[in-house]
């Protein structure tokens, strides 16, 4: 990055909006991963027409650019890995239109999920999807990279809700794809390609999206099991009588972990916890909840389930489950958090590959996540600065992948590829299919400029490193 194209950037948003201070560039050269790769300068652009001017200058001169949200990616998806320009969102922050009668919504990337909830509720509309991180993550970014989250399993993810989005192509050209309507079959469906991209295909400046009429009223369980593979083996049990908006697991490290901020005593000998929630009219959840409740006590394995007596007991619950991330690091310094999903009926098989890999390669590894539609986060703890601990950490990766795919599997739900799963990528697409992605990348990115270096995979199997 030369001083002329620094120039030229601050031309376009303004001197004040362009920075390669070492301090401020160190502030968006991470994510979620821990990992760090400094870009060589972070711009922040206020609207669509600063963005084609950036990219029309990028493709000119060339550099990369790399869009960015919060930052809470956990596949390293908006790391600056060729250096180049950090594209930062977060001034792209309004919500244009809540269109009641229609039931849509259209904001800017920079738009915080939860506040997007939080404007649709006051209109008694609902957005369901709900990543961990909703409170600061952005729409951007969860468009990007098709996030979820615990309501996945009614009410599905963010390519569910998805009906447009407005986007700048690398060369600076503006596309609209997509319909304000509930049906639209008119050429290619270039939404859902750009959903889950990671950025590499284009820059989202406008998303439509659909909203759903806000629940009447919610019910939260908690069930407490003696052994993760009877809390894994009633999930299907479950869905095969019930409809959940929420159906969330913990094993026993996750509870552990987490077992002083839950809101009434755990017993000990709890091996996993299902956490259920369900939602709906209020003249039709309390019989659902006592039906729920009625075959749960019908069930084996189970120690204990209970009914939070209040939503600020549900809320402490809640608290707890997103609490377990980050109270990770109280076992060791890093870790590889794995996003895996595999059919619902394959679950006890996976936790079980989990723990056998944890016995024979002395890893710390533990599980959570949604239950309800498979997708469990497999969390590898270790310290990369011993490298045996690396070493076992990456042959647990790869086994627990191979295990995946072998279930019927997937090797990402919500994370995405981005870069740390790249090396690994070929293992569930077959050679025509990766041919063929990577002719889409470059029809659109000819000259690789828009988040390089993610996806697709630019080591050798043998060069697989976390």
């Amino acid at each position: 990055m030369n001083q002329n194209t620094i120039d030229r950037l601050g031309e376009i948003v303004g001197k004040d909006q362009v920075s390669t201070v070492a301090e401020e560039l160190a502030c968006y050269s991470y994510d979620g991963t821990g990992r760090e790769y400094p870009p060589g300068a972070v711009v922040f652009p206020s609207s669509t027409a600063e963005i084609c001017r950036i990219m029309e200058l990028a493709s000119a001169t060339p550099f990369p650019v790399v869009p960015r949200g919060a930052g809470t990616g956990m596949s390293g998806g908006a790391l600056p890995v060729n250096g180049g320009v950090v594209m930062v969102m977060s001034r792209l922050n309004r919500i244009l239109e809540i269109d009641r009668a229609n039931q849509i919504a259209v904001v800017e990337p920079g738009v915080i999920t939860g506040d997007l909830r939080k404007e649709a509720a006051q209109h008694g509309l609902f957005y369901p999807p709900d990543p961990a991180s909703l409170q600061f993550c952005t729409m951007g970014g969860n468009v990007a990279e098709c996030a979820g989250g615990p309501s996945a399993v009614k009410y599905g993810v963010t390519r569910d809700y998805v009906l447009g989005l407005e986007a700048v192509l690398p060369d600076g050209s503006i596309i609209h794809t997509g319909v304000r309507t509930a049906k639209g079959v008119v050429g290619y469906d270039l939404t859902r390609l750009l959903v889950g991209s990671e950025g590499t295909l284009a820059i989202i400046t406008k998303i439509t999206v659909k909203l759903l009429p806000a629940p009447e009223t919610r019910t939260t369980l908690l069930v407490l099991c003696r052994s993760m593979g009877e809390a894994t083996s009633l999930v299907a049990a479950i869905l095969a009588h019930h409809t959940p908006c929420t159906l969330e697991y913990m094993d026993r490290t996750a509870l552990a972990i987490v077992r002083e901020q839950l809101p009434f005593p755990c017993p000990e000998e709890a091996e996993a916890l299902l956490l259920i929630e369900l939602d709906g009219r209020a003249d039709t959840v309390p019989l659902a909840t006592r039906q729920l409740s009625e075959f749960l006590q019908s069930q084996p394995g189970i120690i204990q389930s209970r009914t939070a007596e209040s939503a600020a007991e549900a809320r402490q619950l809640w608290a707890a489950r997103r609490a377990i991330s980050p109270a990770a690091f109280s076992l060791k310094p890093h870790k590889m958090s794995e996003d895996v999903v595999v059919p619902r009926s394959r679950l006890p098989e996976l936790v079980s590959c989990t723990e056998a890999l944890s016995r024979e390669l002395g890893v710390v590894i533990f599980t959570f996540g949604h239950a309800g539609d498979g997708n469990i986060h497999v969390n590898i703890m270790l310290d990369r600065n011993v490298p045996q601990e690396v070493r076992q950490a990456n042959t647990a990766k790869q086994l627990l992948f191979e295990e995946v795919l072998r279930l019927g599997g997937t090797l990402s739900g919500e994370h995405g590829i981005g870069l740390t799963k790249a090396p690994y990528l070929s293992m569930e697409l077959d050679q025509p299919t990766l041919t063929l992605m990577r002719q889409i990348k470059k029809l659109f990115d000819p000259q690789d400029i828009l988040n390089p270096g993610k996806i697709f995979p630019l080591q050798e199997a043998g060069e697989k490193n976390i």
